[in-house]
This record gives C-alpha cells, structure tokens and sequence, in this order.
C-alpha cells in the first residue's frame, strides 16, 4: 500500500524519526501533536487554548491527507493534570460533539516540555 506522510518542519521529526501523521490505505494515524509552534509552547498554563491548538493542527494534518475530522474514530488526550478535564473535554467537544469518536483521556507524568499540559492522538479512517 502506498504510504503518504505529512510533516510540520518540527525538529524532533527527524531526530526522534517520525512524521505528524501517516495514511496508508483508507487510515490515518496522527502522533502526539502538542501545543508547540516553532519552539513556542501555545497558550503557557492554559489547557483549553492548548487543546483548541492541537485540535487545529491535528484538522490541517487531516486535510492534507484527503480527510477531516468527522473521519475521526478515535483520540487519545494525555494530560498533566486531570483535574483540568472539563477544559480540555470542552475544547474536544467543540470539534467532536457530533462526530463522538472513541475518546481516552489519561494523566502522565509529564509531557517534553513543562508548559505542555496536554498531547493528543488521532486516528481516522475514510470511507
């Protein structure tokens, strides 16, 4: 099956050795997309702002491979802080709340850089 990546220019794409998201086929995996644009954390302690961002960069990841959100079949939130929930589930529900993908929210330890408060997953598959 033909493979098609796309990258955001990041520098930790090829030290670490990956891509934002990969389609092989009708699927689409994105990885752990974070609120950072170049060398910036987005929205420092804010994990509404945070989430929106990296729901927006997950969107454009999407489109680039021929899809959108409502192909989304699941995500994976990881979060600094799970007492922030409710922030971070109202930015996520603002783009899924008629989509209703699979959805995990869990807490770790900490994220690459400790003004990240959230990293999300995404896979989506076409129809």
């Amino acid at each position: 099956m033909t493979r098609k990546q796309v990258f955001t220019g990041s520098p930790w794409e090829s030290t670490v050795g990956y891509c934002r998201a990969i389609r092989v086929g009708n699927r689409i995996e994105v990885a752990g997309t974070t609120a950072m644009k170049d060398g910036e954390v987005i929205g420092p302690g804010d994990p509404y702002e945070q989430t929106k961002y990296i729901l927006q960069v997950i969107r454009q990841a999407l489109n680039e491979l021929g899809a959108d959100v409502t192909h989304v079949v699941r995500t994976r939130m990881f979060v600094t802080d799970i007492s922030k929930w409710e922030e971070i589930g109202r930015a996520h529900g603002e783009v899924f709340r008629d989509i209703q993908p699979v959805a995990t929210m869990v807490e770790v330890k900490a994220l690459i850089d400790p003004l990240l408060l959230v990293e999300i997953e995404a896979e989506a598959i076409l129809d």
